[in-house]
């Protein structure tokens, strides 16, 4: 599925892309993301990548980056294709995590990148419920590694995504 983007979709991905403006939108919309210094290292249609470094804010007990800043950084580098697809989208469509499975292998410390590649599967889905008119899932598998490339952890978050009827 290669689509063209539309308008709205280049501004966001304009403002996903440019560090300043992603800054300003995370402490508006995401000020845990913006404390925690979430980093989009990457951002297409079809890939997000999102890092995060070890550091006060993002630090447990054991010397490593907490386990629920890790979730935050591969829910973002999910959620980020989802947005792409809804972002100032006529008819609305909503999205809202639904579940969430969690695989941590390696203890995080350094910059940790998450991947995500399942944006031709969202895109699908966005476009499903807009022809149903029907609530769509589909589960995005999120994949961390550290600077050596080893992986740390691997996340499948299932994202719902329902167009809202319009008003008429």
């Amino acid at each position: 599925m290669n689509q063209e983007l539309t308008p709205h979709q280049r501004q966001f991905l304009s403002i996903v892309n440019n560090r300043f403006k992603f800054r300003l939108f995370l402490l508006r919309r995401l000020p845990l993301a913006w404390i925690t210094g979430l980093k989009v290292e990457r951002m297409t249609p079809q890939e997000a990548r999102v890092s995060v470094r070890y550091g006060y804010w993002t630090q447990n007990p054991f010397r490593s980056i907490y386990f629920a800043v890790l979730a935050m950084a591969a829910e973002l580098s999910t959620g980020l294709l989802g947005f792409l697809q809804v972002y100032q989208r006529s008819p609305r469509v909503s999205m809202l995590v639904t579940d969430l499975q969690a695989k941590y292998s390696k203890k995080a410390v350094g910059r940790i990148t998450f991947s995500c590649s399942d944006g031709e599967a969202v895109a699908r889905a966005v476009e499903e419920s807009i022809a149903s008119g029907e609530g769509q899932v589909v589960p995005c598998t999120s994949i961390g590694r550290n600077e050596e490339g080893e992986e740390v952890a691997r996340l499948v978050i299932t994202w719902s995504f329902k167009a809202r009827a319009s008003k008429g």
